[in-house]
Formats: C-alpha cells, structure tokens, sequence
C-alpha cells in the first residue's frame, strides 16, 4: 500500500479556501488508492463550491461503480462531474462560471494511472524532478508553440488562464498519462498556489532533503507562503514505494 500526505492552506492573500484535496491510500471501490487536487474558480463560494462537489462527485462514482476499467471509471467519473457542476451552475445564477481544475491519480498493477483536466499538477521525483501533466493553460499553449520561454511562463501576466476546466463545456476532454511505478518514486500533486510561487529547482530541493512525507509537504507550503502565498496551496505526497510485498514486487 502507498503512504501519502495530503495538506492545503489558505495562503496569505485570499479570503477562502476553493482548493479542494482528497487522499485514500486504501483500496476505494475498484480502485487500490486515489488521489485528487481540486482547484475551484468563479465567484463569491462559486469556485470552492465547484472544487468540492467535483472531488465528491468522483469518489462517490468510483465507490459505487464496479466492473469497468480504471481509465475508464476515471474517465466518467471526471464527465459527471463536469456534468454536475454545469448543471449546479445553471440552477444558481450566483454560481455562473464557477468551474474547477482536476487531476487524479491511482495505482493500476505495476503503474500510476494519472487523469488531468486543467493546470493543477503532477510531479514524479526520482533521479530528477519532472512534471508528468501538461497544464491546459494559454501560456503551455504559447511555450509549445515557441512564442513563450518557458523560464518565463511562472511569471506571465496570463498564466492563471486556463484552457480546460470541469465544468467549462459539455463534454470535458480527459487527458491520461501511464508511468511505471519503477520510475515513480515520490510523486507530488499540487495546484498552482505552489508552482507559481517556487519553481522546480525549489521543490525539488525540498523533496531531495531528508525528512517526513509531512515535513517535506508542510515545507513547500512554508517556501510558497514565504513567496507572498498569493493563491491557495494544496499539496499530495505520496511513496509509491510502499506499494511493495515483501519481495519487494508491486502489487
């Protein structure tokens, strides 16, 4: 069984919270472990409104569907909720425009299933940090197409505009990503509350020292608030390798 740390704060600059995280290392439904970062958007209680109900809608799913495909349980796990937050939306004028970032992640044999709509994040660090989701965002969008560095990217005055969200459009379009659990080792889910205050080489010095999961996840908290924690920080931890026997094989 994995072993995970899930935490998320307010920052320094906002009023709520509309980050939203969820985090069972045991076995849900059909599922053996899921993970979810919600970061809501919309107005006055639109945007944490929109976070919650998404990450709800989604367990509740998995929990009380059984015989179909983890990418596929994901897959319309993440729909109904689309669905659900558009409908929330157009019953509550209050609520237009609310919408939410999503990405997930579960453990399906010897790899990590990871689903992600919008520019909340997923890292692996082993032998090096990387980021495993594209961000669904106008300024991933300008570095792919070589107008943007991406050095600058963190700090363009449009990197908060996103591409895709739950919630945005009928028919939500899932991206999915497969690593091996061999290449996992840590893996940190985050929303932009943390990445647009501490770059790469920050976290991946905090994730390289020695420690807790909790330490080091309430430590990127700590260096993003430092920064001026202008937005909400949530961040997932997670050691894929507990996911072992005894013989040291996945499960």
């Amino acid at each position: 069984m994995p072993q995970s740390f899930s935490i998320t704060d307010i920052g320094l600059r906002r009023e709520m919270n509309q980050d939203y995280i969820y985090a069972s290392d045991a076995p849900l439904g059909s599922l053996s472990c899921l993970y979810l970062v919600a970061d809501g958007m919309g107005g006055h209680r639109a945007g944490d409104l929109a976070s919650k109900l998404t990450v709800e809608t989604v367990v509740n799913q998995v929990v009380s569907t059984v015989g179909i495909e983890p990418e596929e349980l994901l897959r319309e796990a993440f729909e109904m909720a689309n669905s659900g937050i558009i409908q929330t939306a157009a019953r509550h004028r209050e609520y237009y425009g609310m919408g939410t970032t999503l990405v997930g992640c579960t453990i399906c044999g010897d790899q990590l299933l990871i689903a992600n709509v919008g520019d909340s994040r997923l890292y692996n660090y082993k032998d090096g940090f990387r980021q495993i989701t594209v961000d669904h965002s106008l300024v991933e969008e300008m570095v792919r197409a070589g107008t943007l560095d991406r050095k600058y990217a963190r700090i363009h005055p449009e990197r908060n505009v996103i591409t895709r969200a739950i919630g945005a459009e009928e028919g939500v379009q899932v991206d999915f990503f497969r690593l091996p659990l061999s290449e996992c080792g840590l893996i940190l889910m985050c929303t932009d509350g943390l990445t647009s205050m501490i770059d790469d080489d920050e976290i991946e010095s905090v994730l390289a020292q020695q420690g807790s999961l909790e330490e080091k996840a309430k430590a990127l908290v700590a260096r993003a608030n430092e920064a001026g924690g202008k937005d909400n920080i949530s961040v997932i931890l997670i050691d894929t390798s507990r996911d072992k026997d005894g013989t040291g094989r996945t499960h």
